[in-house]
């Protein structure tokens, strides 16, 4: 059982690497990595609803169902990664690959003016670009959480996280986001990526994160 599952994975994994645009390395794709756990999981399904003479058989029609629905989902998030690294190129917008998922971190200051939480007419352009990937993209829900720093009250910081994350949501369903993959949650000051005990780290906490998810 061990050899053949480690042939279906090596199978998908060979047809599956790409060269990191930034480093120049060979390296194996998200793509790949949905595409071998499918193959696995599917090859031990196709063995348990097998009879055992047909086990073989089971495993390698299992590990080829699996490895494509874990690759088809891996390739559609690499091309929307592609395509927002693209399109936010200098905008300040971080992109960040997380397994399927994707994560764009929007500083506030570029985001909202201070104290604030209607978006600020210069980073319409932005979110505009955010919005036409989306769109074009329509299999991925997306979640909008906004944070601040611990600067103020716990209120206060719940309730303008909450706003800014409704004002980032509401921008991107009039983009014609569909509404219904789009739900907003504000964090308050919960979740900090860096240090409040200085102005720089501060300024890093007050961000709305955008986190795209594949269903």
């Amino acid at each position: 059982m061990n050899k053949l599952l480690i042939v279906c994975l090596t199978i998908v994994l060979s047809g599956c690497m790409s060269t990191d645009p930034y480093t120049g390395e060979q390296k194996t794709s998200d793509t790949a990595k949905g595409a071998g756990i499918g193959a696995i999981a599917g090859a031990l399904v196709g063995m348990a609803v097998s009879s055992k003479s047909d086990r073989g058989k089971g495993a390698l029609i299992g590990a080829a169902i699996g490895g494509g629905v874990g690759g088809g989902i891996g390739h559609r998030m690499d091309k929307q990664e592609a395509a927002l690294r693209a399109k936010l190129e200098g905008t300040g917008v971080r992109v960040i690959r997380e397994g399927d998922n994707i994560r764009l971190v929007m500083p506030g200051n570029l985001t909202f003016d201070v104290d604030s939480y209607n978006v600020r007419s210069q980073f319409y352009g932005t979110l505009e670009s955010v919005a036409i990937i989306l769109k074009e993209f329509a299999q991925t829900n997306i979640r909008v959480g906004g944070h601040t720093d611990s600067t103020g009250s716990d209120s206060y910081n719940q309730t303008l996280s909450e706003r800014r994350a409704n004002s980032v949501g509401q921008f991107l369903i009039a983009q014609g986001v569909m509404s219904g993959r789009v739900s907003t949650s504000g964090y308050g000051k919960r979740y900090p990526s860096a240090s409040n005990d200085t102005a720089a780290g501060r300024q890093t906490n007050r961000r709305v994160e955008l986190e795209l998810v594949s269903f």
